[in-house]
């Protein structure tokens, strides 16, 4: 009997789909099913992990992620969506939930998911009979990984799902196409070609800004290729980070609220900004200070909801990234001598690596957080991939990792606190032979930490480094004006070391910057996933945000 289980593990299959994260009891005749067709159920230990992994999976892959709960976790996973939706990740969530028998009728554990996940995806809809299975998931998933990717959601009927048990007579499979992100790519009118190529050419102090949607529209060497070719000095989101090597001249790094102040440094001077798949949020334009508004802008974006919305354009262009980025470069003629702006670029270059220096090295205990991203950016192989959390793990990536290997690149938390380490494991199954690292704070691996045990059963071999200061520091101003206030920021002594090892994983202790190089050296070989807990001095804060009249602060 052919039914709908067999359905979905046959069209996860076909789509190339690796991995399913759950939580049990969802779907257990379709895990088995997928489970016989190569497609890896990874059993987790909360909704929210879940949904964290598969968007792991999701940006580090491209491919759409795939994650499940039964019917009373669906709120939880719902939670955990909220990342992704930030993010522009392609994620398909599956619930099971209320039938037709059972609706408003006080079934047991049974809520309307609808409305919960309505404001946290593209698309939540139900499916109650297995014969809608396959145009719905079709649909479902067309809507992830079209337009501006995002999270999706199918809720079926039954508290396991138990509608896809149903027989269903076979069915043309979804079009593999629509699982990988983007599925489609849209060049922008010839006409919005030339005006931006014309603003460009009468610029003398043209930045480039690119956001995540470089990287889900895959236009990392469409842009490096346009930069090169015109001399344009880039900034970039965090999610950006990796576009061009950080000792290119024309990488002046981050910008926004996690930023290096040569970054927004460059931007305030711009009398041109390129917004290149950024929404233009308030972190990478330091709360719309950096560019101020009113400068010259072009902006590039699929969606055409996001041109303009925070800064009026001279030009718009509505499309794939990589294919405008290409039409700009075939299009665009000689530009004009920029060499006193380049130069000046160099200078802030130069000037910041003599400013960072002294704290960079600093053998200071307990260690410096800059001490302990030099040494991770001296020491993380070609091809790694780093995944940080929010707060300080990610205003110190901003600032001090540099990613110069070939290869490398960074996933970052939209916003939510303990996103790494579970998306930092569903990346390393969507890239099995590529080094992951995760960096996070104590604070944030501590949402999580349970998942060790996920990694240790399932072997996902990833190296997570956790910067251990003893409480929540990016809060501490908040609280520091009394010691009553205390054990609202700081935490009691925990050894992650010796929890991992209890948890099966590899595990070291860091109490000297000294120690941490030979320790990455070897953990790339180790067969077990690897936490490396470094003991950091809960007094050094990252500095505010540069704005050129004021401080921007991080509340």
């Amino acid at each position: 009997m052919y039914s709908g289980d067999q359905y979905l593990a046959d069209a996860f299959a076909a789509c190339g789909v690796s991995h399913f994260f759950h939580v049990p009891l969802v779907l257990p005749k379709a895990v088995k099913a997928m489970q016989a067709a190569k497609v890896n159920p990874i059993v987790v230990h909360s909704e929210k992990a879940a949904a964290y992994m598969a968007d792991g999976y999701a940006r580090a892959s491209g491919r759409i992620g795939i994650c499940g709960a039964q019917q009373i976790g669906a709120a939880n996973l719902a939670a955990g969506l909220l990342d992704a939706y930030m993010a522009r990740s392609p994620v398909l969530a599956l619930t099971g939930g209320s039938s037709a028998t059972t609706r408003d009728r006080n079934q047991y554990q049974e809520v309307d998911q609808q409305p919960i996940y309505a404001g946290l995806t593209k698309m939540t809809s139900r499916i109650d009979m297995a014969s809608r299975l396959p145009d719905m998931l079709g649909q479902a998933m067309r809507v992830a990984t079209t337009g501006a990717p995002g999270p999706v959601h199918l809720e079926l009927a039954g508290f396991t799902g138990f509608v896809l048990s149903e027989p269903m007579d076979a069915a043309p499979l979804p079009d593999p196409a629509f699982a990988l992100c983007p599925a489609v790519r849209h060049a922008a009118p010839l006409a919005d070609i030339q005006r931006a190529l014309d603003l460009l050419h009468k610029a003398e102090r043209p930045v480039i800004i690119a956001g995540s949607g470089i990287r889900s529209s895959g236009a990392q060497d469409a842009l490096k290729k346009f930069v090169r070719r015109h001399n344009l000095p880039l900034a970039t989101s965090l999610d950006a980070k990796a576009t061009l090597a950080e000792s290119d001249p024309l990488s002046i790094g981050i910008c926004g609220i996690y930023s290096r102040e040569i970054a927004n440094q460059a931007v305030s001077e711009a009398d041109l900004v390129i917004f290149a798949g950024t929404t233009t949020g308030s972190m990478t334009t330091t709360g719309w200070k950096v560019p101020a508004p009113g400068v010259a802008a072009i902006q590039i974006d699929v969606d055409p909801r996001e041109l303009g919305r925070n800064y009026p354009l001279q030009a718009s262009l509505c499309g794939d990234p990589a294919t405008i980025f290409e039409q700009l470069s075939e299009a665009a003629g000689e530009q004009p001598d920029r060499s006193g702006w380049l130069d000046h670029i160099s200078t802030l270059r130069k000037d910041w690596r003599r400013a960072i220096e002294a704290v960079e090295t600093s053998n200071a205990l307990p260690v410096r957080p800059e001490r302990l991203c030099r040494i991770l950016s001296e020491e993380l192989p070609e091809r790694a991939l780093l995944v940080v959390d929010t707060g300080h793990a990610a205003a110190w990536a901003a600032r001090n990792i540099y990613l110069d290997r070939a290869g490398q690149g960074l996933l970052r938390a939209a916003g939510s606190l303990g996103w790494s380490y579970p998306a930092a494991l569903g990346a390393k199954c969507a890239q099995p032979n590529r080094p992951v690292v995760c960096l996070t704070g104590d604070g944030a691996f501590l949402y999580h930490m349970s998942e060790m045990e996920t990694a240790r059963r399932y072997g996902i071999n990833t190296v997570t480094i956790v910067s251990n200061n003893n409480g929540f520091s990016q809060e501490k101003p908040i609280w520091i004006d009394n010691p009553d206030y205390d054990h609202h920021w700081r935490f009691s002594p925990v050894n992650y070391a010796e929890a991992a090892q209890a948890f099966g994983c590899k595990a070291y202790r860091v109490e000297r910057p000294e120690d941490l190089a030979p320790i990455l050296r070897s953990v790339f070989r180790d067969d077990a996933p690897v936490i490396i807990e470094v003991m950091t001095d809960e007094l050094v804060l990252h500095p505010p945000a540069w704005t050129p009249s004021e401080q921007a602060r991080f509340y």
